[in-house]
């Protein structure tokens, strides 16, 4: 472990490299290669796991987390709520271009076969695709990079696709470039809170009783799920279910980390390296990456949307897939309002369809994530 010390290699460096052409060309060598995960969060499906990541999300769907429950279900025991696959690993890859910062953009679950209790997963991937953007207004030069990942069990058998959005920028650009410039942290009054508590209440789980494919319009509003004000016990709360993933390491795990991979850190206020994900629970790192104070994670945003549908999709419908976008910060304080509305319905060989459309709206009334969803339902007409 000998070499040159970790502050004399970083000095000057996570915060203001440049993305370069070499960069760029070096990283699409990567384009179509499939590698195996070097490591995961979680490997298995246990009881533990899956309560885990329901608690970290706050879904308190019996389906998850009670035995008895689950057994008189139409899986005959717990299974794992669709988006528990992140806390897999959802990095798999080469990520390249060391120093220059991701913020997680959205991600498009495709989700093919329930996971059941004790499971065994493996995941593989890499990069999908590198996309330039010139003109963001967040960060000036950016670029999209895509990576795909694919969750199989222990059968060899296919689960589900993931495709990961990450916009990779110069953290200093987007400092300088000042979208969020005038952003204050929102300070609710009693009467605010109230309505927020009361939309906690108001949150239905469908259950056991069937949702029928005959029954559904389109149009149909579904019951919102409410999430805020947006706390670091909730950050907290989030990274127990989903793990370390993807940097977040203790002690000497971090600094031999940081040591090979120089790049990934940022700065703080005492001037000592930290990992790039402090951003979510320091307002000090998430001002040097160009917002006014810490923020949520991606997946756990896209996670509130897929339990907004699976509230409402019952035990015996299957959410099929989970498109989301990540348009802006859910900071300190901010609280979002999931909402979704059934858009289309139809028949797919011998599955019964719906189509809808998802969103989280915060207190200011700014849709900050949004995207579709579509899932199966059962049909009166094959009861």
């Amino acid at each position: 472990m000998e070499g040159v010390s970790i502050m004399a290699q970083q000095r000057g460096t996570g915060t203001e490299t440049k993305i370069t052409d070499e960069m760029i060309e070096e990283l699409l060598k990567e384009k179509g290669i499939e590698y195996p995960a070097r490591r995961q969060f979680n490997y298995v499906a246990t009881e533990d796991a899956v309560r885990h990541w329901a608690d970290s999300i706050g879904d308190m769907n019996p389906l998850w987390r009670d035995e008895e429950y689950a057994r008189r279900a139409r899986y005959g025991s717990i299974i794992a709520p669709p988006t528990w696959l992140f806390s897999t690993t959802m990095l798999v890859g080469r990520m390249g271009m060391p120093g220059i910062h991701g913020m997680h953009s959205g991600t498009d679950w495709h989700f093919h076969k329930p996971v059941y209790l004790n499971n065994r997963i493996t995941v593989t991937g890499g990069l999908h695709d590198i996309i330039e953007k010139k003109h963001s207004k967040f960060s000036g030069h950016t670029f999209l990079q895509i990576m795909r990942q694919a969750y199989r069990n222990q059968k060899g058998e296919l689960i589900a696709e993931l495709f990961t959005s990450t916009i990779r920028h110069e953290r200093n650009t987007a400092r300088e470039v000042g979208k969020y410039q005038g952003v204050t942290k929102h300070v609710y009054t009693e009467e605010e809170l109230e309505r927020i508590w009361a939309g906690i209440e108001a949150e239905k789980i469908r259950g056991a009783i069937p949702r029928y494919w005959e029954d559904v319009e389109t149009g149909e509003e579904l019951t919102p799920v409410v999430k805020g004000p947006l706390t670091v016990s909730d950050i907290v709360a989030f990274k127990i279910g989903w793990g370390n993933e993807p940097f977040m390491w203790a002690n000497e795990i971090r600094y031999y980390y940081m040591k090979r991979h120089p790049g990934t850190s940022i700065r703080n206020h005492l001037n000592v390296p930290d990992v790039p994900e402090s951003v979510h629970y320091s307002d000090d790192l998430a001002i040097r990456v160009g917002v006014p104070g810490f923020y949520d994670y991606g997946p756990q945003r896209i996670s509130w949307l897929g339990y907004l549908m699976t509230n409402w999709i019952g035990d015996d419908g299957w959410l099929k897939r989970l498109n989301v976008e990540v348009r802006r910060h859910n900071i300190e304080g901010d609280t979002q309002w999931c909402r979704g509305r059934v858009t289309n319905k139809y028949v797919e060989g011998k599955e019964h369809l719906v189509e809808c459309e998802i969103k989280c709206v915060n207190q200011n009334g700014e849709v900050t994530a949004q995207g579709t969803a579509v899932a199966s339902l059962p049909s009166r007409g094959s009861v």
